[in-house]
């Protein structure tokens, strides 16, 4: 028996040319009657469209109705009519007699709301049928579609948008009514709650107001600076309802909030040794060459112990897929917010994602597309989502003593400097032998280059890197709204030795 699927061309496509007479003749009798055009309203909300009509006349006088309606006329029998006489179509639809006709057998006005339901459910059973013949035609040709799981991707995102077709947008009272109420919050609150989820440092979430629900948040930073490292100790913060000190965040009482991480670079081994390892505030490098005293050992070995069991029950999903097609990640992030109601995503990093669709165009042109999925999926899935970014060498060549970089020197694409609601570049002064700072080995600067919604500027965190892990650095409020550290916070444990650079 053969496998291959096939689509029999001479069955019939759901429609039900009853019902869409009877709602043809409900927005014309409704007009004519009480003159508010409640049909033709309840038409817009619900998504009715002249591809909702099965039956090409019925397309056809839908058109005319919604051409009447952009002109602010009435939409009754004689003006359609008149319409379609003027525009010489009234023939080819049967002519007046039609007209009056669906008029005349229309049963009653009242029953509108469900006309519209059955036209609408046959126009989604035809556009799911017109959506999986596309897939099943990509899937026959592997020329053209020779990665599956780009077609499988397209064919979630085309489904997925029938879906969002029907979705009611907030209405404008409504959307004044929840703003109102969060201002007034920050009254009650005095400010101390967050917009969004914390990202552990504090003097960060104060400039942030936290990461905000579709907002495309990108890290910055050229090779080795520890945008990774930044990046997961956000995400380990967010899934375990804590600081980076391991104190309960606040804003929220110590909420855990699932994350997925698309590692394209790393392994999940070697993503979770690092988590765990700084969690615990472990020297990998000392102890893996005997460093380390005795009492050392034990208080490691206890650490270490209580940071798996904290670790253990996260709610970190980690997906490890090499070299993935950007819509292949979004049904993968689909589907985890499905299962798993995730609230922060990661992704290290944007220029190891690929676009089959832009693939044999400039890499440009590709990384834009992915920049702009990436943005269109935090807002189909009101969650932030962190992306990590590799930065050009400009800042190194422009004779700055800082080498600070700027929104410029984001790689491949000004794309990503365009759809990123924040940009964060990272720096870190030690490894600028010329920036006057650079003897402040714990010292590294987020500046905070763009904030759609809040305020930019630096700030000043500290870097263990032989932990490789970031935390708050003291400050002290001076006038305005500068801000200067105070002397550099020591590493939690014994001197830095010179470990060579662990971070990513």
């Amino acid at each position: 028996m053969s496998t291959e699927t096939s689509i029999n061309p001479e069955k019939i496509p759901p429609n039900d040319t009853a019902a869409e007479r009877a709602l043809l003749g409900a927005i014309m009798l409704d007009a004519a009657g009480s003159g508010e055009d409640r049909v033709w309203d309840l038409c817009l909300t619900r998504d009715i469209v002249e591809d909702s009509f099965y039956d090409d006349r019925h397309r056809v006088v839908f058109a005319t109705m919604r051409e009447l309606a952009r002109q602010s006329k009435p939409v009754d029998l004689l003006t359609v009519t008149s319409e379609l006489q003027r525009k010489r179509r009234l023939k080819a639809i049967g002519g007046g007699a039609y007209l009056q006709n669906i008029a005349d057998s229309t049963p009653t006005v009242a029953h509108a709301e469900y006309y519209i339901s059955l036209v609408r459910d046959k126009h989604l059973r035809r556009m799911m049928i017109d959506r999986a013949t596309a897939t099943i035609r990509k899937c026959y040709d592997a020329d053209d579609y020779p990665d599956p799981q780009a077609v499988l991707g397209d064919a979630e995102k085309s489904f997925l948008e029938i879906g969002m077709k029907n979705t009611d947008t907030m209405p404008w009272h409504d959307a004044i009514q929840l703003s109102f109420e969060r201002l007034n919050a920050m009254f009650e609150t005095n400010g101390s709650k967050l917009d969004g989820l914390s990202t552990g440092l504090t003097h960060l979430d104060e400039r942030l107001r936290g990461l905000k629900p579709g907002e495309m948040i990108v890290i910055a930073a050229r090779p080795s600076v520890g945008k990774t490292s930044l990046a997961m100790n956000i995400a380990e913060c967010a899934a375990l309802g804590e600081d980076m000190d391991g104190n309960r965040t606040k804003t929220d009482n110590g909420k855990q909030h699932p994350v997925m991480i698309f590692s394209l670079e790393m392994p999940v081994e070697a993503l979770a040794q690092r988590m765990i390892a700084g969690r615990a505030k472990m020297n990998v490098w000392k102890v893996s060459r005997a460093l380390c005293s005795a009492s050392e050992k034990k208080n490691l070995t206890t650490n270490l112990f209580q940071s798996l069991d904290k670790l253990k029950s996260a709610p970190i999903i980690v997906d490890d897929a090499a070299g993935l097609d950007i819509m292949d990640l979004r049904a993968r992030a689909r589907r985890a917010k499905k299962a798993h109601g995730i609230e922060l995503i990661v992704i290290d990093y944007l220029q190891l994602c690929k676009c089959a669709d832009k693939a044999r165009q400039s890499r440009v042109i590709e990384v834009t597309e992915i920049s702009q999925q990436i943005k269109a999926m935090a807002k189909e899935l009101k969650i932030p989502v962190i992306v990590l970014s590799q930065l050009s060498r400009a800042n190194e060549q422009r004779g700055d003593k800082y080498e600070k970089p700027k929104l410029s020197d984001l790689r491949d694409s000004g794309a990503i400097e365009q759809d990123a609601d924040v940009v964060f570049l990272l720096r870190r002064p030690s490894r600028t032998p010329s920036d006057p700072e650079s003897n402040d080995q714990n010292l590294a600067i987020i500046d905070v280059a763009k904030n759609r919604n809040g305020e930019i500027g630096e700030v000043k965190v500290n870097f263990y890197r032989e932990f490789v892990r970031f935390g708050d650095r003291p400050i002290e409020h001076k006038e305005g709204d500068n801000f200067t550290t105070s002397e550099p916070e020591p590493a939690p444990t014994q001197a830095t030795l010179d470990y060579g650079d662990l971070t990513s």
